[in-house]
């Protein structure tokens, strides 16, 4: 009896560890698309600064879940609320870049996390503002495409109000 026990408790420690190493390989396969995403989503932040908002909105899942807490301090829940955030964003016309630098992606099949630095500058009245602030942004995987769940930064003190 009691190797018949350990026969089965064997059985499913292999069972539970091939599981396991499938579903790393597969997070593993999806390092790239991911990695894509992150681009994506900075290319996005790039045209809003020009006044568009329409790269920004493509990236993110428009459902009622996502969050966003940028560096002017605000925090908003749902898309119906970010949606019209990024309208009023892109109407700044911040101008700049930034890029991600120091990334560090965390990935499973489903769910994607990116820490990493934001550097860069905006241009606000006429002048150069440094950007270097820590994010999180996080993905889920919607239909094969990672979209934008949430979106979390330091503050900027000149986006502040």
């Amino acid at each position: 009896m009691l190797n018949r026990i350990n026969l089965c408790a064997m059985v499913l420690a292999v069972v539970s560890l091939a599981t396991a190493n499938r579903a790393l390989g597969a997070a593993e396969d999806e390092k790239p698309a991911v990695q894509a995403a992150v681009t994506a989503f900075h290319s996005a932040l790039n045209t809003l600064f020009t006044g568009d908002a329409g790269p920004m909105k493509a990236v993110w899942s428009h459902a009622d879940d996502v969050t966003y807490m940028g560096p002017s301090g605000s925090f908003q829940v749902g898309w119906t609320r970010i949606e019209p955030y990024w309208d009023k964003q892109a109407a700044a016309k911040l101008g700049g870049k930034v890029e991600p630098t120091d990334i560090h992606l965390t990935v499973s099949p489903q769910l994607a996390v990116a820490h990493y630095y934001e550097k860069g500058e905006n241009i606000v009245a006429g002048k150069p503002q440094p950007v270097s602030i820590r994010t999180t942004t996080i993905f889920r995987n919607e239909k094969g495409q990672w979209k934008v769940i949430g979106h979390h930064t330091d503050t900027l003190a000149y986006l502040q109000k």
